[in-house]
């Protein structure tokens, strides 16, 4: 260390020696072209210093001399420093201006040497600018002189820009060729940083293109390069890469390895863009190792160092690690709110990628001049004036047509958003078009609806006044004889058995009528339970022991204790409807079997009898919502209404009901109802 900081120290007075040597030996020349390259000579060496300002302030005298003295070389040469020094302080204007007058002169030369060198610079700064097009053609043109004569200096900056400005237009494989070219001729000029740069760049395209393994071997080649003391940073800055790189074709154990020790290195050295890249890394690695908590705490720790040091990479990746670990944790809703950051994002750092190219003068563009032409500094100064004023003018057409062009732009967005709201308006208009189009759809069928019921009820009421009124006038006849003493005790006793039927069968009829208007209401609501369906079947029973021992019946209970999940008023009206229809059909001597099974979870009712059974026909009108009704085998009479409410009393209580049904054989009538609650009611 000690003799790298004696060596630095001689070398620097060794600059200071030089510079106080040219400028003493410049006091006492003469004002010829030897002072003019003198001149140059401490205009270099005060640039390689730095003395910008002072460089300066020798350019401008330098130029006043070579232009007294006619001299093409250093006018050419003190514009090219000049240029190099606006270049460096981010003055493109006056940089650009300055490469193209050296240019020129170097055009007038014949010097090719002096066009390649400006050449470079100038697609140097289109590169910078963005404007790469410009900046590749110009570097390109340059190269050819360089390899010509192995300039190596200048290689290595032309290979270096082109390198920048192909990756920058998205031609990798450029990028990577060029990159590798300045890596081989900064390793012949022992060009240390230059090989640490071109390194890393090579290691970045490789693992661009998705060449992990070769990715991987330059970025150990960069870590082998790395100075403990002074490349800190960079050091900070490979690790966390190469382990990412091992991540990429899941070798886990290798990727923990680097992204660990990155971790500790940047967090020792509290590099904080590194520490973010590694948690970035190491909380992806735990993602796909499953380590969900480890990973939500690295990926958070990175997002608030990403929003504190406004790292936009790495920030996006972040959001992206944030959407799959919610995603992965079911926070649907978490996961699509960063889905949308990251995508917001990214569309910011594509509108900010896109270069902003500051305004600066054309090339100025001059007649060669004759060797044998005269020209003094005079007249130099007037064709400057004049290129001004023509810059100027082209300037002042420039702002008149960007107003245009921003008048006609925001004629064209009032026009695309009125359109834009007129569609919007239209939409609106058709959806609201299709809505009262189902409406009145909805209200066709509420009409229909309506009018079949008006027609069931006119046809209803045709029966029901009829039946009514042979069982009213009937009973009302049998009062007036009683009343008047018209029939004996014995005539009484015989008609008594009548009259009761008469009785039951205006009572059977209310009962319907008063259950169908309820269901034709919709007002029908079931309040579902718990209960044994046995009990009901022994309830139903009891009501029809009368009748079954004066058809001599026989009826069998083989029902057995088992629950069912419904309305148990109504379902009690399904049982006794279907156990007195089957009465009513059923001969004597006939037999009635009533039955409750388990079918696939739910409770399966059979009410089955041997009567004389229903055709295949008067099948199909049972449970239609009309009034089809034949009479019993003892004539009894009914409405035609007992199976339309007790299919929608099984309806309303989610089961189901059908028949079975062969004539002079039988019929079994089935229901099926829940056992549980079923899930569309929970």
């Amino acid at each position: 260390m000690t003799l790298a900081v004696l060596c630095m120290s001689f070398f620097g007075l060794s600059q200071t020696n030089e510079i106080d040597s040219l400028t003493l030996h410049l006091a006492f020349q003469k004002q010829d072209s030897a002072k003019v390259e003198t001149s140059l000579h401490l205009v270099k060496a005060l640039y390689k210093e730095k003395s910008y300002k002072k460089a300066l302030t020798y350019i401008d005298q330098t130029e006043r001399l070579s232009k007294i003295l006619n001299h093409a070389k250093g006018i050419a040469d003190v514009n090219y420093y000049k240029a190099l020094i606006y270049a460096q302080k981010d003055d493109y204007y006056n940089a650009v201006d300055s490469y193209n007058r050296s240019r020129r002169y170097y055009t007038q030369l014949g010097d090719t040497l002096g066009i390649a060198k400006v050449n470079n610079s100038i697609g140097l700064i289109e590169i910078k600018r963005g404007n790469y097009a410009v900046g590749l053609q110009n570097s390109l043109s340059a190269i050819q002189t360089f390899e010509s004569r192995n300039l190596k200096d200048e290689l290595s900056s032309a290979y270096n820009n082109l390198a920048e400005a192909y990756y920058n237009t998205n031609q990798i494989d450029k990028s990577l060729e060029f990159n590798i070219k300045a890596l081989n001729v900064r390793e012949q000029l022992g060009d240390s940083a230059g090989i640490k740069s071109s390194t890393k760049n090579i290691a970045l395209l490789y693992s661009e293109r998705k060449e992990h393994r070769r990715a991987i071997e330059y970025y150990e080649k960069v870590l082998k390069l790395l100075n403990p003391k002074t490349d800190q940073t960079l050091r900070g800055e490979i690790l966390p890469r190469i382990g990412s790189e091992y991540l990429m074709f899941k070798d886990y154990d290798k990727a923990a390895e680097y992204l660990v020790e990155g971790l500790k290195f940047n967090r020792k050295v509290n590099n904080e863009d590194g520490i973010l890249r590694a948690l970035n890394a190491v909380g992806d690695l735990n993602l796909q190792q499953d380590n969900l908590r480890l990973a939500e705490i690295q990926i958070d720790e990175a997002y608030t160092i990403a929003t504190k040091i406004n790292n936009k990479p790495e920030l996006l990746k972040n959001y992206r690690l944030h959407k799959i670990l919610d995603s992965i944790n079911g926070k649907f809703q978490n996961a699509f709110f960063w889905q949308g950051k990251y995508y917001d994002l990214k569309i910011e750092m594509e509108r900010e990628s896109q270069p902003t190219i500051p305004e600066i003068s054309q090339p100025i563009e001059v007649k060669p001049l004759d060797n044998g032409d005269d020209f003094n500094a005079i007249a130099i100064n007037e064709k400057e004036a004049e290129n001004e004023i023509t810059f100027k003018r082209l300037k002042a057409i420039s702002y008149v047509l960007g107003s245009a062009f921003l008048i006609v732009s925001t004629i064209l967005l009032l026009i695309y958003l009125k359109r834009k709201n007129t569609l919007k308006f239209n939409r609106e208009l058709q959806e609201k078009n299709k809505q009262i189009a189902l409406q009145n759809q909805e209200f066709e069928k509420q009409t229909k609806h309506l009018e079949e019921v008006n027609s069931v009820k006119d046809r209803l009421f045709s029966i029901v006044s009829h039946d009514l009124k042979d069982s009213i006038s009937s009973i009302k006849g049998f009062i007036d004889l009683l009343k008047e003493d018209g029939i004996s005790r014995e005539e009484f006793y015989d008609l008594v058995p009548e009259l009761s039927e008469n009785a039951d069968s205006a009572s059977q009829l209310l009962y319907n009528l008063l259950n169908w208007s309820k269901s034709q209401m919709q007002n029908l609501e079931p309040k579902p339970e718990l209960f044994n369906i046995q009990d009901i079947f022994k309830n139903k029973i009891n009501l029809v022991e009368q009748k079954v021992e004066q058809k001599r019946i026989v009826l069998i209970d083989e029902s057995r204790r088992d629950f069912v999940y419904a309305d148990k008023s109504m379902i009690e009206i399904v049982i006794q409807n279907l156990i007195t229809n089957a009465v009513k059909f059923t001969r004597i001597g006939d037999v009635i079997t009533v039955s409750n099974s388990d079918l696939n979870g739910k409770c399966l009712i059979c009410v089955e009898d041997t009567g004389v059974g229903i055709s295949q026909e008067n099948i199909d009108k049972l449970f239609k919502n009309g009034t089809y009704t034949t009479r019993g085998t003892n004539n009894e009479k009914g409405t035609g209404l007992g199976l339309t409410i007790c299919k929608e009393l099984v309806e309303l209580n989610h089961g189901r009901i059908w028949v079975e049904s062969t004539p002079n054989i039988g019929t079994k009538f089935y229901v099926e109802l829940p056992k549980t609650q079923p899930a569309a009611s929970a």
